[in-house]
């Protein structure tokens, strides 16, 4: 399908029109007379920083947040959505962010929760419930035995999950799409991005939510930028330009902060060191076979490989998840037994996990209570915490990486995602580390939260905390790391340094595993 220009939009063409939408939490605006138009048939992007109202003002159109003022009209007519089930009513449907399903329930029980088909009045009709799961998952090509357990998948298949629960929609008008492939693979993408297309030409439209830049510029048609709650500017794909975005979001570019690489690191203490670490896998083979790598002293070691290449079994065999694990890991010179994550914790390692909302946050603890939590034996006086102390420190983390909060008792979900990952990290830290496992850190946030965020890295490195990155994203990593290894198929596959550490190496060391070169 050709991208349409600006010229081409028309009243018809709009199927939702948002009027002066205001957002108003204790503390802060999130949107500021905010218009947006959803055109028909096409892929409306809306982007922004973190903060920006992106997913506030898709939260209204969702029914899930309501508006302090502001009106929708669909087809012409004004609508207001009390609750979810109004805005699936009206054929809107969304994915978010954070995955919202239910580990403990099988593939085809979330794909149909709330959406059940039943044989009579009682009894649910699972034979039609797993064949039109099997249906919408081939559709997807990512075929699933529908009986699996969700909380047995990987977040890229657990996305997938999310995905064509909102495809099993009746009558579905517009699709909302908060950042669908921050868990995916490049071929996942792919076919997410035809399903799109496909879906666009049945007259359906797309509100996309995304912060890799190139997937807008691919898959876009129209776009909308917020900056601190309010409009700023809005184009067709085909008219703009990667600059011009970016421009438009923060007001200049922005980039990752460079580490400095004269550091002559083979001289530096050695802090870590892991030896032919072996996982195997349940149903054979290994999912880790013979790594063997070290860490230095305020060094940051990158690791890098393809989705399932074994790079966050590494840091769950670190951390005391994969006891099973063979291998010998040192800390200063002694080898541990690793046992449990509570050990690890206290010889000093610290871990921000790849999935925040369903590992590194409390959702229903506020701001300052999910900083502290790892490290509250430090403020306990006898049966009791200390919250004078508690709060000392809260405070001091909440400054040293510029969490932006009004209130530190606030809900964690009324932060930002780049401010929720500053506070996972912030409760890594306020436990003192000796080494801090960061897996994918910048995932799901916009170009400038992950400056702020790989700038903390930076700071952390130079006090002396050495520090493991996990990144998928390949400039990311070649910015920040002073070192890389590269990981296949759960293989070490190579190693690189300083000046070493290019784009083009990286990609082609992460698929030697796959071809046995």
């Amino acid at each position: 399908m050709d991208k349409v220009s600006l010229k081409d939009f028309s009243q018809n063409n709009v199927c939702l029109h948002a009027e002066c939408m205001d957002k108003i939490y204790p503390g802060t605006k999130a949107l500021d007379n905010v218009s947006f138009d959803v055109i028909k048939g096409r892929v409306n992007v809306l982007i922004g920083e973190n903060g920006a109202g992106k997913s506030t003002l898709m939260k209204i159109i969702a029914g899930i947040e309501q508006p302090s003022s502001g009106k929708i009209y669909m087809d012409g007519e004004e609508v207001l959505f009390r609750d979810t089930t109004e805005a699936r009513k009206h054929g809107i449907g969304i994915i978010h962010q954070e995955l919202s399903l239910f580990p403990n329930l099988s593939v085809y029980q979330n794909i149909f929760m709330a959406k059940e088909k039943t044989r009579g009045k009682l009894i649910l009709d699972n034979k039609t419930h797993i064949g039109l799961t099997n249906k919408i998952l081939n559709k997807l090509e990512h075929p699933l035995d529908a009986n699996t357990l969700v909380g047995d998948l990987r977040v890229g298949q657990q996305q997938m999950i999310e995905i064509a629960r909102n495809l099993i929609q009746d009558d579905l008008k517009i699709l909302i799409m908060d950042e669908p492939t921050s868990s995916l693979s490049q071929q996942e993408v792919d076919v997410l991005f035809k399903l799109m297309r496909e879906l666009t030409a049945e007259g359906i439209s797309i509100i996309y939510i995304s912060h890799r830049l190139e997937e807008i510029m691919k898959i876009g048609d129209y776009v909308t930028v917020l900056r601190d709650g309010k409009f700023v500017a809005n184009a067709a794909v085909k008219d703009i330009s990667v600059p011009w975005i970016v421009q438009q979001m923060v007001g200049e570019g922005k980039s990752y902060p460079k580490r400095d690489r004269k550091i002559d690191w083979s001289r530096q203490e050695k802090v870590l060191e892991v030896k032919d670490l072996t996982l195997p896998k349940s149903g054979g083979g290994y999912l880790l076979d013979n790594v063997c790598f070290d860490l230095k002293k305020g060094e940051i070691l990158g690791i890098y490989g393809l989705m399932g290449s074994g790079r966050t079994e590494i840091f769950e065999c670190i951390m005391g998840l994969r006891p099973e694990h063979t291998g010998t890991i040192n800390l200063e010179g002694k080898a541990l037994k690793v046992r449990n994550i509570s050990e690890q914790l206290d010889r000093g390692f610290a871990i921000v996990p790849e999935d925040r909302q369903r590992e590194g946050i409390i959702q229903t603890l506020d701001i300052g209570k999910n900083i502290s939590l790892s490290s509250l034996k430090n403020y306990a006086k006898a049966f009791f915490v200390d919250s004078k102390k508690e709060n000392k420190f809260i405070d001091e983390q909440i400054k040293d990486i510029h969490i932006k909060v009004a209130d530190k008792s606030l809900p964690i979900l009324s932060l930002s995602g780049g401010n929720q990952q500053k506070v996972v990290i912030g409760k890594g830290i306020l436990t003192s580390p000796k080494i801090l496992l960061l897996d994918e850190p910048s995932r799901g946030i916009d170009i400038g939260a992950k400056t702020e965020v790989f700038d903390i890295i930076n700071q952390y490195a130079e006090r002396g905390l050495s520090i493991i990155v996990i990144s998928s994203e390949l400039k990311e990593i070649v910015a920040i790391a002073d070192r890389v290894i590269v990981v296949s198929n759960g293989i070490k596959t190579d190693e690189f340094s300083g000046d070493e550490i290019k784009e083009e190496s990286l990609v082609l060391a992460s698929y030697k595993g796959h071809y046995g070169n």
